[in-house]
């Protein structure tokens, strides 16, 4: 069985390795002449895309196959400040060089858009702007020339006072979305509402791959032992690689808030449960400290008996 690691954004070992770069809508306005403001948006939008390319480069000398993409590489993109450019044009042969090297190394990215895209509002303006968002991130896949699979994760979204309700919503606002959306989705667990049974379920309803948060059904479950829900989460992937989301509690008191490093207690168990399937799967870490702690992790793993560390960033059981 064979488990891959990937970090999110921010490579901190490559020297200018933040491809977040942006500006804020007030600074923005600043600027009086609108063609001024989409040339700056223009400059910090080919900044990101080259820092991105890098940092893929240094994935790979590192046997770093999975990556997730910042949300933020075209700064302001969903903002109608933005509006009067197209960036998936214009910057085309840069989105297709950063694609044909994905598909070169047979790298598996993603993309998290932000927790306010709620696809199971009551609100007909919440849920427009959440597939505004989706369509932001499928653009830039797409000229990225990806093939439509799970490349973005989404929490099913708000409680508003009955889950069973918001549950249905969801159900039934996510199978009117375009393909071109859906198909690319994968449903997380998270750490105040959905627990990972809801999801798991919603998946197997919808037809989802879900990602399993090991952090957050440590921080929201009824109980459930993760070994007893694996088996059942690895088919909502089909054929595919499953994949989960990894993280440490800051703190006692800061819980649900991500530590800078992994702990080793915090994965070891579900490893050597996870283990009995026999089931490679990839794990994205949610640290602070980004490629700095999945080195830490790799290092810690490599000492443990029955694990052989056998690239970079991935070991074998």
């Amino acid at each position: 069985m064979r488990v891959r690691f990937g970090y999110v954004a921010i490579a901190l070992n490559l020297a200018e390795g933040s491809p977040n770069k942006t500006v804020t809508v007030k600074n923005l306005e600043k600027i009086a002449v609108p063609q001024e403001r989409i040339n700056r948006l223009r400059r910090l939008t080919h900044q990101n895309i080259t820092t991105t390319l890098r940092i893929l480069r240094y994935n790979v000398a590192h046997d770093i196959y999975l990556y997730r993409f910042t949300s933020k590489l075209v700064p302001l993109a969903t903002h109608p400040i933005a509006a009067g450019w197209s960036y998936p044009d214009e910057f085309a042969a840069e989105w297709q060089e950063i694609g044909r090297y994905i598909k070169n190394y047979k790298l598996r990215v993603s993309a998290h858009p932000d927790h306010y895209t709620l696809l199971n509002s009551p609100k007909t303006e919440v849920l427009t702007a959440a597939i505004h968002d989706l369509n932001y991130h499928v653009t830039m896949l797409e000229a990225m020339t990806l093939p439509a699979e799970p490349q973005l994760v989404i929490h099913v979204g708000g409680l508003y006072k009955e889950k069973p309700t918001a549950i249905a919503r969801f159900i039934t606002q996510f199978n009117q979305l375009p393909d071109r959306i859906r198909f690319r989705l994968m449903l997380e667990n998270d750490d105040k509402i959905y627990t990972a049974v809801d999801v798991l379920r919603l998946c197997q309803t919808v037809g989802c791959p879900m990602v399993l948060d090991i952090h957050h059904h440590a921080c929201n479950n009824t109980g459930e032992n993760l070994a007893d829900l694996w088996p059942a989460i690895i088919k909502t992937w089909n054929n595919s690689v499953p994949k989960i989301h990894l993280s440490s509690p800051k703190s006692d008191t800061e819980f649900r808030s991500h530590a800078d490093i992994i702990a080793l207690p915090d994965f070891l168990p579900f490893l050597t449960a996870a283990k009995e399937q026999r089931q490679d799967f990839d794990v994205m870490i949610e640290a602070k400290n980004k490629d700095q702690a999945l080195f830490k992790l790799m290092n810690d793993l490599e000492k443990i008996p029955g694990i052989k560390r056998i690239e970079q960033a991935v070991i074998e059981l």
